[in-house]
């Protein structure tokens, strides 16, 4: 049986205590002054107050910053070089920020917004989450409901409730509040240079041979790719039909069904996916797998007698290895014996395809932000720059680029809204979104829609071709009419000679936190039109 401890590499490396000068205490709320422009506000008692980085910051402690501070009846007013901060003594929240001439009411009613979870099926646009940025000087974070991060790098609930928020107070500058995340909840990473490619992705029941040659006609065409990815039918999903007598194959609730899950390749597709993977890496592509873990690791799996063994079951009873997020010795296993033989047999990242929910065992713990979280952190174990795939999970998902949006329909509307959706996304520092370019599901075939995406998806952080096994919805440029063909081609082509220009951009993400697509009022706040033209955004320096 496997120590119920995380493995090292799944430790992430954080320092949440402020600064004790930047700290003030009055009564029930505790106010550390992290920059002259941003204050953390706790309302509580001293027995709740949270010195642990949190899931969403990870680092409080940036030196000393002068500040004068008057206590009254009902408030706290912090004053500092840049800001003045009131604070409502009672329960802690932010009653107004004052930045220069710009007085905020910090209700959040002038945000200019962040991102969502996901675009799965929207045919248009969808609400977003707020960012860090306001029109009206000021934008809050409450970080309340956030967990806390241990020293062994499990993720627990706060002693106590309390609120916890964040004023940004950057009037304009809204680069500044952008950065200033950044500093609390950790840098963007450098993505691998492969990523910024041209990547081909399509649900289909692909077979060894099919996917070769398919790889081999975009070569012919010179149309170069750097990824291929593998949707879900690499792995058994006809569960019933293969096993029968494992008593597995149900339909599940929200359209999936048991097949989704599978960590053992389909022999009758790839006969000799080792081999498959080789050739995927002799025409210099990396190769991403679809996940979806829900179901854990059963019986039928190549992998499970080691598995079972590690959770202390006996393999002959067959019972399965239940997906347990909150538990380290399965988190353990769960890459140990299910992902590592197959990252050491050329698997080079994962597509983490999390849709069943946002519960677990650990009240207040959503899987997806523990599949980012661990699968990021473990990928590094190589050495090289880790990669996933994976739905948006909150502020601080940054840390693990990139961003799957989901199922995206193939409509006009879900086309017109990508452009506002990738670039605002900058506000609450998630830069690295990845679309699915052409759409997935439910539209037509259109030719100038194709290509209007394929333009979009050139001058995107991520330029990922997918669709579903519809044969209408294919996106390879011949599947179009001729003029749509060529000037697919052209665009794709035009998206690998820009990788140099790109990796840089990626270094200015990383090194200076500035986005590769940013909202046009990032560098023209006082112009109106800037914010009235949600489609424009800067593309790189």
């Amino acid at each position: 049986m496997e120590e119920k401890k995380l493995r090292d590499c799944l430790v992430a490396k954080t320092d949440g205590k402020a600064e004790p000068d930047n700290i003030l205490i009055a009564g029930g709320i505790r106010i550390t002054v992290i920059f002259p422009n941003l204050i953390r506000v706790e309302c509580g008692n001293e027995k709740s107050f949270c010195d642990d980085a949190t899931q969403s910051v990870w680092f409080r402690n940036h030196g000393k910053v002068d500040f004068t501070f008057e206590i009254t009846k009902t408030k706290i007013i912090i004053k500092t070089e840049k800001a003045e901060f009131c604070i409502n003594k009672k329960n802690g929240t932010a009653v107004y920020a004052k930045i220069g001439d710009m007085v905020s009411s910090c209700d959040n009613g002038e945000n200019l917004k962040g991102t969502a979870r996901t675009l799965d099926r929207s045919r248009g646009a969808v609400p977003l989450k707020d960012g860090v940025i306001s029109r009206d000087g000021a934008a809050v974070f409450d970080d309340s409901k956030s967990l806390i991060m241990c020293d062994d790098g499990e993720v627990r609930p706060r002693k106590a409730k309390e609120r916890d928020i964040y004023v940004f107070a950057y009037g304009t500058d809204y680069i500044g509040a952008v950065n200033a995340l950044y500093k609390i909840t950790g840098e963007v990473p450098l993505v691998p240079r492969f990523a910024l490619g041209n990547w081909w992705s399509r649900y289909k029941a692909y077979t060894q041979s099919e996917y070769q040659n398919l790889m081999l006609e975009f070569k012919k065409r010179d149309i170069p790719l750097t990824v291929a990815t593998v949707d879900m039918d690499w792995h058994w999903v006809d569960i019933k039909k293969q096993f029968p007598q494992s008593g597995y194959g149900k339909k599940r609730p929200a359209f999936w069904s048991d097949g989704w899950t599978g960590y053992s390749w389909n022999t009758e597709l790839f006969p000799d996916y080792r081999g498959f993977l080789k050739f995927l890496h002799e025409q210099g592509l990396k190769v991403t797998l679809n996940l979806h873990p829900a179901l854990g690791i059963r019986s039928f799996e190549n992998c499970y007698n080691e598995a079972a063994k590690a959770m202390g079951l006996d393999p002959a009873e067959k019972k399965p290895v239940n997906f347990d997020i909150t538990d380290p010795q399965f988190v353990n296993t769960y890459f140990d014996k299910a992902h590592h033989p197959y990252e050491d047999e050329g698997v080079d990242f994962w597509w983490i395809d999390w849709q069943q929910g946002t519960k677990s065992k650990l009240p207040g713990l959503d899987p997806l932000w523990a599949l980012n979280h661990y699968h990021y952190l473990d990928r590094q174990r190589s050495g090289k720059r880790p990669l996933i795939l994976s739905r948006y999970a909150g502020i601080g998902s940054h840390r693990y680029p990139l961003g799957f949006s989901g199922d995206t329909v193939m409509t006009w509307r879900a086309l017109d809204f990508q452009p506002y959706f990738t670039s605002t996304a900058s506000n609450c520092g998630y830069t690295w979104w990845s679309h699915d370019i052409g759409g997935h599901c439910f539209g037509k075939h259109d030719d100038e829609m194709y290509v209007r995406w394929v333009q979009f998806g050139t001058f995107s952080p991520i330029m990922r071709l997918h669709s579903n096994q519809d044969p209408l919805s294919g996106k390879e440029p011949w599947n179009y009419g001729w003029d749509a063909e060529m000037t697919a081609e052209r665009y794709l082509r035009l998206r690998h000679e820009l990788i140099p220009y790109l990796y840089s951009m990626n270094y200015r993400t990383h090194k200076f936190g500035r986005a590769l697509c940013e909202p046009l009022y990032y560098n023209n706040p006082e112009c109106e039109g800037a914010y009235k033209c949600r489609n424009g955004y800067m593309f790189g320096s």
